[in-house]
Order: C-alpha cells, then sequence, then structure tokens
C-alpha cells in the first residue's frame, strides 16, 4: 500500500526555508526540492523531532538493469543486442559513465541481468533473469503474466536490501538495446500520445528508421488494443525486462516512504507506468533531468512535472539521475545549515 505523503509539517518546512537570509524564493528550483525532500523524510516525525532534525541522504543506491528486447531484431538501434550484454560487462568493470559518476558522487552502484541474450559470467552482476529478452512485441505480448510478476518481486526484493542498508534515496538506470522503442510504446500506450510524437531517434539512427520504429509502435498499439486503464496490461505488451524491473522497485521504494530519482525517457516511461498504478507513488519522485530523446519532454509535460537538469544528454543508464544528487545534498544543506534573519541578526528581506 503506498501512501499519499502526509503535509501535516509543510507549513512548518515552508516557514523555515522563507526565514532563511535571502530575498523569498530566491534559491528558485533549490527550495521546491528541499521542500519535497524534507516532507518525504519527515513522515512520521512529531513537531518536536521535526524542529531538532538534520536531513540527510544516507547510503545512495543506483541500480541499472538491463534487458534484451525482441523488437531489437527489426533493426530498430545502430547498434546489434549483443551490446547489451558487452555493456554489462563494462558496469560490472566499471567502465562506463554511470561507473564513473556514481563513484564521483558516492553512489553504491548495483548491475542487475534482468534478461540478456548471454548471462553475465562477473558474480558482482545481480541475477534477475527473466529469460534471453522480451518477444517482439509487434507481433506478441512482450513477456508472460509470470515474466511480469516475477520482474515485479525482483525488484522488491532489491529494494529491500538496499533499504536494510539505512539507504533513503533510490535512482534506477537501464541498459537495453530497443529499448528507447519500448519506452515510446508505452508513453503512446498510456498517454494517447501519438508513436510520431513520442518515438525519437534513440541511439541516434537515420530518420528512415525512426519512421520504421513509429510504424512497429503503431502496429503495437493495433494488435494490443490497450487501455490506459490498466497498465501493468500495458507493461506486459511493450515493456522490456528492465522496465518491469524499475516500475517494481519504485513502487517499493514509495511503499517505503523513501526519494526516488527518476533518470530520463525509459525512467520516465516506467514512472508513468508506477504512477497509473499508485498514484501517490508520484509524491516521493524527483525528476532528474529532461533527455534529449524527442518523446521525454512530452512526457515531463504530461506528468506535470518540472525536471532539475537540461544537459542535453540521452545515454541513459541512470547517468542524469546520479548527477543530480550534489543538487539534492544542496537543497538539503540550505535546510539545515543556513542561518534564519533571527539567527544571524540581518533585518529581514521583505519581497
Amino acid at each position: 500500500m503506498i501512501q499519499t505523503l502526509d503535509l501535516k509539517h509543510c507549513l512548518r518546512i515552508r516557514q523555515k526555508l522563507d526565514m532563511k537570509t535571502k530575498p523569498l524564493g530566491s534559491l528558485g528550483k533549490l527550495e521546491t526540492l528541499a521542500n519535497q525532500l524534507v516532507l518525504i523524510l519527515s513522515q512520521g516525525m512529531s513537531d518536536e523531532e521535526l524542529e531538532k532534525a538534520k536531513f540527510t541522504i544516507i547510503n545512495p543506491s543506483i541500480s541499472v538493469f538491463a534487458g534484451d528486447h525482441g523488437i531489437a531484431g527489426e533493426g530498430v538501434s545502430i547498434a546489434p543486442s549483443e551490446v547489451t550484454g558487452q555493456m554489462v560487462a563494462n558496469f560490472a568493470q566499471g567502465g562506463a559513465a554511470i561507473c564513473v559518476l556514481a563513484r564521483q558522487f558516492g553512489w553504491r552502484l548495483n548491475v542487475v541481468d534482468c534478461g540478456i541474450l548471454v548471462p553475465s559470467n562477473n558474480t558482482s552482476v545481480i541475477n534477475c533473469r527473466l529469460g534471453e529478452s522480451t518477444a517482439a512485441f509487434h507481433q506478441q505480448a512482450a513477456m508472460t503474466h509470470d515474466q511480469l510478476d516475477k520482474g515485479l518481486a525482483n525488484a522488491g526484493e532489491l529494494v529491500q536490501r538496499e533499504l536494510s542498508q539505512g539507504c533513503n534515496l533510490f535512482a534506477f538506470g537501464e541498459m537495453g538495446i530497443g529499448n528507447t522503442t519500448s519506452a515510446a510504446a508505452i508513453f503512446s500506450a498510456l498517454s494517447g500520445v501519438t508513436p510520431e510524437l513520442a518515438v525519437g531517434k534513440g541511439t541516434g539512427v537515420s530518420d528512415e528508421v525512426v519512421d520504421k520504429k513509429r510504424l512497429l509502435v503503431e502496429q503495437a498499439l493495433n494488435l494490443h488494443q490497450l487501455s490506459s486503464n490498466k497498465p501493468l496490461e500495458v507493461l506486459q505488451c511493450l515493456g522490456g525486462f528492465e522496465i518491469v524491473h524499475i516500475v517494481g522497485a519504485m513502487l517499493a521504494v514509495a511503499s517505503a516512504k523513501k526519494i526516488i530519482v527518476v533518470d530520463g525517457f525509459i525512467a520516465t516511461a516506467a514512472a508513468m507506468v508506477a504512477i497509473k498504478i499508485a498514484p501517490s507513488s508520484k509524491d516521493y519522485m524527483v525528476f532528474a533531468h529532461c533527455s534529449n530523446e524527442q518523446g521525454h519532454q512530452k512526457m515531463l509535460e504530461w506528468l506535470g512535472v518540472d525536471p532539475l537538469l537540461h544537459l542535453e544528454m540521452r545515454l541513459g543508464e541512470g547517468s542524469g539521475a546520479a548527477l543530480a544528487l550534489p543538487i539534492i545534498h544542496s537543497a538539503l544543506a540550505i535546510y539545515n545549515d543556513m542561518a534564519s534573519f533571527e539567527e544571524a541578526e540581518v533585518t529581514q528581506v521583505v519581497k
């Protein structure tokens, strides 16, 4: 059961931020972020506990879920499916962008095989395999109901493992050749946005391949006749093994009342599914960045959210989420440590 955020501390948190030594609202999104973070982290506290508390991020965890896609066999990417497994090996060896960023900012990194063509032989890769690949979703459902259920359960267990280490902030990345096509299909099915607007260039394909991707998504939508009110059915028919795990992980984190940092296009598609399943899960989500993938801005607009960063990235892996961590630390530092007008004996600025 995912509970809506208790807003009883909302006014106190806002007042504390407003009384810092600055013009009202002058720290912009940093104040909005601080308000959200403290509201999440103060759930269950009394008024007295709130006044004394210092809010910090503990053992931040980022998990990169990898899965291969049957739709990749239709030539929707510049890379073959084998690259998914090769990148998993790169993650395990610490050589990928997300590995560098995780080390830079202090994330604990998990690499998870959700179902790739060739299983990893690296013992540091977590085995959550649902198969070798999803089916081509324009011909049949991407996965079975049992695979869907197992993926959601796997993700919940991974989150519980991190919670047992005290983690209170989670991010989720992905790797899977073909997964921008899957994410675009999910976006179209849940929002009604046409494939023409939802589908983009992914890894950097040609205009002709973009047209092919749009056609495949249209074929899938026509085949499955999905309802936006049945998000699990949308996920089963159009999703990837890695996307299923991200959905399950997001729901588990929200159920635990911890913070979710949402990455780019693929992760936001997963967030859309999670929010459709449990609308209150959105309360716990911080949207890290706006990807350069065509449909991502439209996703964010549909969700009515404002991301922290606009860096023209489209890598995936959780890279945008990783970059949000120092901003999150900064927002909490402002809340915890910045003096009030009274404490600093500064005349209060009137807007």
